[in-house]
């Protein structure tokens, strides 16, 4: 059996990827930061509208993945209301100064999800030594882990997807990261169970009026009336990619 995992910036997005065949969410606020916590009336929205599996990511803020003891108590605050809400899973991830997976607030972390299914994510692909990481995350009891094969796109590392992927005797490895359905069909070949795709198409704002030469973000080239957005009708696709790529296997 394939998963695909649709990430969503927002509850529409993941009611898009839902109603197109996704078979979980991975629900975030922030694109521009890679991904950071929902906030609590986008948890809420989510539980009530979103009948799929949806992790949420806990993510206090961009960059890297070592976390001041301030941060690491609002991740863990993050956490409980996750729970407290009832949602299946969530993402989340931290290091060590060494580049090494952080054990300690893994641990408490892992205590304070009580059974629900935890996503590494792709921390793992800044962490020092992959192996390493595998075995720690396999004993910490992890349910799978987000990777690019420590490469800028999951398609460049799949050599060590492939290694992962067959050393694994826990974690799922499931690659994400420039997974769209052009390159679908390398993931699966390779025996590769989960993908993690954003699936997505630019959409322009409604807005008729449209106020030039202000923006909200300090980059080069903001542009606030337009946003990436889930494509149900790739989002259908890949699906159907994988359900032709199971029944080849069967």
């Amino acid at each position: 059996m394939t998963t695909l995992e649709i990430c969503c910036y927002g509850v529409d997005c993941a009611v898009t990827a839902q109603q197109a065949g996704a078979d979980r969410v991975e629900l975030c606020a922030a694109p521009r930061e890679g991904g950071l916590t929902p906030s609590p009336g986008m948890l809420h929205a989510a539980r009530r509208d979103v009948a799929i599996p949806v992790h949420p990511i806990v993510r206090p803020r961009g960059g890297d993945f070592c976390y001041t003891g301030r941060e690491f108590d609002a991740m863990k605050s993050d956490v409980a209301l996750i729970r407290e809400l009832g949602f299946p899973g969530l993402v989340i991830g931290m290091l060590d100064e060494d580049a090494h997976i952080h054990r300690g607030q893994m641990r408490q972390i892992m205590a304070l999800c009580d059974g629900m299914d935890v996503t590494f994510h792709r921390a793992f692909d800044l962490c020092h030594s992959p192996t390493r990481a595998l075995e720690e995350l396999t004993d910490l009891g992890v349910a799978r882990i987000l990777t690019s094969g420590q490469q800028q796109s999951a398609e460049n590392g799949i050599a060590l997807l492939r290694e992962l992927n067959e050393l694994s005797t826990g974690p799922i490895i499931m690659a994400g990261a420039g997974v769209r359905l052009s390159n679908l069909q390398k993931f699966l070949d390779m025996g590769i169970r989960e993908v993690h795709s954003s699936a997505s198409r630019l959409m322009v704002s409604p807005m008729r009026y449209r106020k030039a030469g202000v923006s909200m973000c300090s980059e080069a080239e903001t542009d606030e009336f337009s946003r990436h957005c889930v494509d149900g009708d790739v989002v259908e696709a890949m699906k159907s990619v994988m359900q032709m790529s199971a029944v080849r296997v069967a």
